[in-house]
């Protein structure tokens, strides 16, 4: 019989990303089942899933995309988002990530699959841009002892109140959060206190602290609404009660501003996407995490430290690693992400290219353009709320707020609505001359024709109390002064990166779940703009991608899988108690910090994934399970 002529579609090579990136080919595929005496790939999930739990139905797939076939649907997808100026503020900001650090770290596989270091023989370069970061935050905090990073500010947050309810010696349930912390940040808190049978009140930390008793404090500082104040007296009466006081700081405003370890707090949290990461519709950011030493053993996360190896020459490792979900899982004291290592070497890059010097001269710039931009709202009768503020101004505006804020849509700039009587508007390192120039025409027609920027900066003085001014100097080791040049940069970020084992090089060792997976046609939509110049809170109507780009994966159908609060329901059972399937990145450690109990009842394991449920018959497709192990967690950069 004569063989079956070649068609177009064959030749069209339609499953070619498959070969190409996720191999193994057919003869691979044989040599790996006969090695295990198993005849198909069907029989391979017949010996691993329970039939218990399969069900036969087909699924309602479309057919794949070619490579090319995606970029131009995605570029057509990212074209339905809408680019505005964002002065929305409120813990995300416009930064400029330098184009070195983004071609050689950001675009360079040698960075974003070298990963997760567990490693610490093959992962020395990563480690060191690490404890750079960790000396980073150790000096714009002023504490004395500072994480690798976690997920983002408002977890941190979290964690930062599961810490203080671990050490504080009150015998009080509840926790005290400043009104004026970002929402999304107060919003976390309380999910993860609700999991775990906490109160968080809500209110005047200043009034508050004297009448109830509380085992810890959260304070923003600045404020979420621009108001920068002394938070010294809270500090000393929550201290007095027994309390710890955790501050979320901005961290460029920690340039100019007395470091929270310099008032006395216990903890300091915050984010570092305006070092260099972009806005991403809300993320990723690595977070950073800073305490005293006294409390080392009670942080979250991991810790780089110095060491030596038999040779007596520096060695970096994972330091008091026991915390991690991958060695402790459901006795844990770290989330499901303990670190954004990505992230987190992004930014201590970011403040090497800029030093001291560098990342004050940027504070400073965004500090005057909120000055001159108040200054002028001021002379054309506008009411500035708060006399001390870092970036962000505060309006009165009474019942034209939401008027105000579709003005200045129409001039592309997007600003905060705080409330029917109040706007805000935040200021950045992006922020352009005629930014401030238009933002004034949005308030006052008459205003551009009369207001001259030069001229008011010539008058304008500082809007930082004075008690408050930071004398203290930071970035000072020599790493922050050695790379300042692009070129002396390049070369320190290609000697840094051979210290690594990487994709670049081989297969990667351990760790890196998620990244190593990742195919540079996936990677490439980190570079476009019209994602990842995008505020999450901007309006809908600007971010039409987005919304395409969630609902475009196979949703797995049945309520299966989850791991946190946020999602029960998902998993309850006829009689209320909560089933918990976590499957690859989803470790009991997660669960554990949720609130809920597992107890092993499937005793199966597929691909690495431990299946948990409380005992209740849970209906799985082989196909939902080999996706929880494959994809491991949604966050391209979280591990």
């Amino acid at each position: 019989m004569a063989d079956r002529q070649t068609t177009l579609f064959d030749l069209e090579q339609h499953g070619d990303f498959v070969r190409r990136h996720i191999g193994p080919d057919e003869a691979e595929i044989d040599a790996m089942l006969k090695s295990l005496d198993i005849d198909s790939l069907e029989h391979l999930v017949d010996r691993a899933v329970p039939a218990s739990i399969r069900t036969e139905r087909t699924l309602n797939v479309p057919g794949p995309r070619s490579e090319r076939g995606t970029g131009t649907y995605l570029r057509r997808m990212r074209h339905r988002n809408r680019v505005f100026v964002s002065m929305i503020g409120a813990g995300y900001h416009g930064t400029v990530m330098p184009p070195v650090i983004r071609r050689n770290v950001l675009e360079n596989p040698d960075w974003y699959t070298a990963y997760t270091p567990y490693q610490a023989e093959v992962s020395q370069g990563r480690l060191e841009v690490l404890l750079t970061f960790q000396q980073m935050v150790i000096d714009l905090t002023g504490m004395e002892l500072a994480n690798a990073s976690l997920l983002d500010e408002a977890t941190a947050a979290a964690e930062a109140m599961a810490m203080s309810r671990r050490v504080s010696r009150s015998k009080s349930n509840r926790f005290l959060v400043d009104p004026d912390c970002h929402p999304q940040t107060i919003a976390v808190v309380q999910t993860r206190a609700e999991s775990m049978g906490w109160d968080v009140v809500v209110a005047d930390p200043g009034r508050a602290v004297q009448k109830d008793e509380y085992f810890g404090v959260l304070l923003q500082y600045p404020g979420s609404t621009g108001a920068v104040s002394d938070p010294r007296k809270v500090i000393e009466s929550a201290h007095e009660q027994g309390a710890l006081v955790t501050v979320a700081a901005d961290i460029l405003a920690l340039a100019l501003l007395t470091p929270p370890g310099e008032l006395g707090a216990d903890v300091v949290v915050g984010s570092t996407q305006r070092f260099g990461v972009p806005m991403g519709y809300g993320g990723p950011h690595a977070a950073f995490f800073a305490t005293r030493d006294a409390h080392k053993r009670a942080t979250p996360g991991r810790i780089i430290g110095v060491s030596q190896d038999a040779n007596g020459r520096r060695a970096l490792r994972m330091a008091l690693q026991t915390r991690e979900q991958h060695i402790r899982r459901d006795k844990a004291t770290s989330n499901i992400c303990t670190a954004q290592v990505l992230l987190a070497v992004l930014s201590a890059l970011y403040a090497m290219y800029h030093g001291e010097d560098g990342i004050r001269t940027i504070a400073r710039r965004v500090h005057r353009t909120a000055c001159i931009f108040a200054r002028g709202l001021k002379r054309h009768g506008y009411k500035v709320v708060n006399r001390h503020y870092f970036d962000t101004i505060l309006v009165r505006v009474p019942g034209l707020a939401n008027r105000i804020a579709a003005r200045a849509r129409e001039s592309n700039i997007n600003l905060r609505v705080v409330d029917a009587d109040h706007v805000s508007v935040t200021f950045d390192e992006t922020t352009r001359r005629e930014n401030v120039v238009a933002l004034w025409g949005v308030f006052s027609t008459a205003a551009p024709a009369k207001l001259d920027i030069d001229r008011i900066d010539k008058t304008v003085k500082d809007a930082i109390p004075p008690a408050l001014v930071r004398e203290s100097r930071y970035l000072t080791n020599e790493v922050f002064s050695l790379y300042h040049s692009e070129t002396e940069m390049m070369r320190y970020l290609r000697r840094v990166v051979s210290k690594d084992i990487s994709l670049g090089r081989s297969m990667i060792p351990l760790g890196s779940c998620t990244m190593k997976l990742n195919a540079t046609s996936e990677l490439l939509p980190l570079g476009f703009r019209d994602f990842t110049a995008l505020h999450p809170f901007a309006p809908l109507a600007q971010t039409q991608g987005y919304p395409q780009l969630f609902d475009e994966p196979v949703r797995l159908p049945g309520r299966v899988l989850f791991g946190s609060t946020g999602d029960k329901g998902y998993g309850s059972s006829a009689d209320g108690r909560d089933e918990l399937v976590p499957c690859g990145y989803q470790p009991p450690s997660s669960a554990f910090l949720s609130g809920a109990t597992l107890a092993p009842a499937l005793g199966v394991s597929f691909l690495g994934a431990s299946l948990f449920s409380s005992g209740h018959p849970v209906r799985v497709q082989a196909s939902d399970i080999t996706n929880a192990a494959l994809s491991r967690f949604p966050s391209f950069m979280a591990d």
